[in-house]
């Protein structure tokens, strides 16, 4: 999901064709997908944004940040299953984080 809202984000800021990146967002991608490989909980969390433990980088956990809000609210229109469930999920988490 994060690759794609990458390549969304690329096309309307890079002007890119949607299904090759910039090399900026190629190497941005590469790196969430190494980091979500290494992940010793992706397992059991729901998303990212709501784990305790940050495993990006500063600089790359703000371009991150910067891709997130730009392709968040346009996915509805790309993939809107996947944003819907996006938000119930996040809501039941954060639901879940706030009992413990």
């Amino acid at each position: 999901m994060v690759t794609q809202m990458i390549a969304l984000f690329c096309k309307k800021k890079h002007g890119t064709d949607g299904k090759s990146l910039c090399p900026a967002c190629a190497a941005l991608a590469a790196y969430a997908r190494e980091r979500s490989d290494r992940c010793p909980f992706m397992e059991s969390k729901t998303f990212c944004s709501n784990c305790k433990v940050h495993c990006y980088r500063p600089d790359m956990r703000e371009q991150i940040r910067q891709v997130m809000r730009f392709s968040g609210p346009r996915m509805m229109f790309h993939h809107p299953v996947a944003a819907i469930r996006h938000v119930v999920l996040t809501k039941r988490e954060k639901a879940r984080l706030e009992k413990q």
